[in-house]
C-alpha cells in the first residue's frame, strides 16, 4: 500500500510539474491561427456588426461588452492585417455614427468604451467624425470639477485608455490630469478608503465588497474579471502614455504590484478561480479574467516591464489553458462567466455553456493572443501570416498598426505608373524620412516599412508624424502615431 501511494504521489508530481512548469508556448502560426478560429466564429453568428443586441432585453451593439470584442479585434488586425477586420470595425462605427452607446455626451464609462476603437480608426484614418463625439464626452469630463464617476472598477477600462489616447493625440497634459483624479478617488476614496487594498495588491469590485463583506470563508472578495479590467487598463494606459506623462509612475507601480499578485494566485491548469483567494468560493476555470490576465501579464514581458523567467511561465500556462481547455474547434471559448459583479454571477460554467454574452471574452482572448503572438517563436511561414491585402484605392493610404511601435506597413494602389514618393515629418514640418516607392512586381501595387529610425538609424522619439503619399498631381496625408 505504501509503495503505491509513492507510485502515485511520484505521477501525481509529474502530471503538476508538467502542467505547470513544463510547457512551450506554441509558434505564431499556431497562435494566430487560434486568434483567427475564435473571431471567424463570431463573424459568423454577427454578420452585420450595427444589428441590436437582444438577450433579456434590446441593447445597441455598441455598449461595452461588444467594445471590449472591438479593442481585440483591432489587436488582432495589428498582427493579422486584413481587409475584412478593418472593414468590419468601420462598419460597426458607421452604424452608429461614432457615437457612443445610447448616443449624446455621456459621462458613463460604459457607454464610452466604444471610443477606444473609434479613435484608433480615427488614427488609421483621419476623419474627422471618427473622434469628435468621443472628444467631446471626455472634453465636458475634464471641464469639470465632478471626479466620482468610476464608482466600479470595470470602469477603468471602459474609459481611461480613451483619455490617454487623447492625451497624446492633442499633446494635452489635461487627459491625464483628469484621468488620475478620476481614477485615484476611485482606489483611495470610494468605499471610505478607496477599491483598492494596497495589501494584498488587488481590488474590490465596487464599495458592496469592501470589508466587513467576504466571502464564506471569511476572506477578501477579489473579482477575477474585476481585477482583470483594472489590469487590462492599466496595460493599455502604459502603452500610449509618453515616458513622462504625468502619474505615469503610478500606474506602473500598481501595474507591477498587481502582477505579482496575480501570479502566486494562478491555478496549476492555467486559468485563475473567478473568486481570486478563495478558491471554494465558485472556484474554477473562467476564462474572461484568465484572458485580460494573460493579456497585461504578456504587455509587460514585451515592454521589458516585467521579468520574463518570472512571468513568462504564467503567460504560456495560461495561454495553453485556454486554447486547450476553453477553445472549441468551431471557434467557441467556453468557462465565460457571463456578465455580473461577483464570482457567483453566471455559475456554473463548464466548457459547452454559452453566456448571455460571448463579445467581451473574446475581445480579451484577442488581446491577449495578440501580445503572445509577439512573444511566440517564428515559423518559416511567418510573413506569410501578415501579408495585407493591397487592394485600396489611388488615395486610400493604409498604415498599420497605427499606433506602432517598432515598425509600421505602408500600402497603397495606383490605377497608373506614378512614380510615388512616400515622405514622413515630424509635428513641426521636418521632413525626417523619405523613399521612393517601387511597384510590387510590375504591378501598381506599393508596400514598404518604415522602422521608426531616421535615415542615420537613430530611432525618432515616440509621438504624432505626418505620412504623406505624392504621386503626379495628388497627394494624401495621414496622422500615424509612435510609441514609446
Amino acid at each position: 500500500m505504501q509503495h503505491k501511494i509513492i507510485v502515485t504521489f511520484i505521477i501525481l508530481a509529474a502530471i503538476l510539474s508538467t502542467g505547470s512548469y513544463a510547457q512551450e508556448l506554441p509558434d505564431k502560426k499556431a497562435v494566430l491561427e487560434d486568434m483567427r478560429l475564435a473571431n471567424r466564429y463570431f463573424i459568423e453568428k454577427w454578420p452585420d456588426p450595427g444589428a441590436n443586441i437582444v438577450t433579456d432585453k434590446v441593447r445597441p451593439s455598441n455598449i461595452w461588452t461588444r467594445a471590449t470584442y472591438y479593442e481585440g479585434l483591432m489587436a488582432l488586425y495589428g498582427v493579422d492585417p486584413q481587409e475584412e477586420f478593418y472593414e468590419y470595425a468601420v462598419d460597426w462605427g458607421e452604424s452608429h455614427s461614432w457615437e457612443p452607446a445610447y448616443g449624446g455626451i455621456t459621462r458613463n464609462a460604459d457607454n464610452q468604451c466604444c471610443g477606444q476603437t473609434y479613435i484608433e480608426l480615427y488614427l488609421m484614418d483621419n476623419q474627422s467624425e471618427r473622434i469628435q463625439p468621443i472628444k467631446a464626452c471626455i472634453d465636458a469630463m475634464v471641464n469639470s470639477e465632478k471626479s466620482d464617476d468610476w464608482w466600479w472598477i470595470d470602469a477603468l477600462q471602459m474609459a481611461m485608455p480613451i483619455f490617454a489616447k487623447l492625451g497624446v493625440i492633442y499633446n494635452d497634459s489635461g487627459y491625464y490630469e483628469k484621468m488620475f483624479d478620476i481614477y485615484n478617488y476611485t482606489k483611495t476614496t470610494h468605499g471610505t478608503s478607496g477599491l483598492y487594498n494596497p495589501d494584498d495588491h488587488l481590488w474590490w469590485r465596487d464599495a458592496s465588497f469592501v470589508p466587513p463583506y467576504t466571502t464564506p470563508a471569511g476572506l477578501n472578495c477579489y473579482w477575477s474579471r474585476g481585477n482583470g479590467w483594472v489590469f487590462a487598463a492599466l496595460a493599455r494606459v502604459l502603452d500610449v502614455m509618453p515616458a513622462d506623462a504625468p502619474h505615469r509612475n503610478e500606474y506602473l507601480t500598481t501595474y507591477t504590484e498587481m502582477a505579482e499578485a496575480l501570479i502566486a494566485l494562478q491555478r496549476y491548469d492555467g486559468f485563475w478561480n473567478p473568486s481570486l483567494v478563495d478558491s471554494n468560493d465558485y472556484g474554477g476555470k473562467e476564462t474572461s479574467g484568465t484572458a485580460f490576465f494573460t493579456f497585461g501579464l504578456a504587455w509587460g514581458i514585451n515592454d521589458s516591464i516585467l521579468d520574463e523567467d518570472l512571468y513568462k511561465p504564467a503567460v504560456i500556462k495560461a495561454w495553453n489553458g485556454m486554447v486547450n481547455d476553453a477553445l472549441h474547434t468551431d471557434g467557441f471559448l467556453g468557462y465565460m462567466q457571463g456578465t455580473g459583479k461577483q464570482p457567483s454571477d453566471g455559475q456554473p460554467l463548464s466548457y459547452d455553456k454559452v453566456p448571455n454574452f460571448e463579445d467581451y471574452g473574446l475581445g480579451a482572448f484577442l488581446l491577449a493572443g495578440s501580445e503572445v503572438f509577439k512573444m511566440a517563436p517564428d515559423t518559416a511561414d511567418t510573413t506569410t501570416l501578415i501579408n495585407p491585402d493591397p487592394s485600396v484605392d489611388e488615395l486610400f493610404l493604409k498604415a498599420f498598426p497605427n499606433p506602432f511601435r517598432d515598425f509600421i506597413h505602408i500600402s497603397f494602389s495606383l490605377q497608373e505608373v506614378a512614380d510615388p514618393v512616400v515622405s514622413l515629418y515630424d509635428i513641426y514640418g521636418k521632413k525626417i524620412f523619405e523613399e521612393k516607392a517601387i511597384a510590387d512586381h510590375g504591378r501598381n501595387e506599393y508596400h514598404l516599412t518604415w522602422h521608426g529610425t531616421r535615415p542615420d538609424g537613430i530611432p525618432v522619439p515616440a509621438g504624432m508624424y505626418i505620412l504623406q503619399l505624392k504621386a503626379k498631381n495628388f497627394y494624401k496625408n495621414k496622422v500615424i502615431c509612435k510609441l514609446k
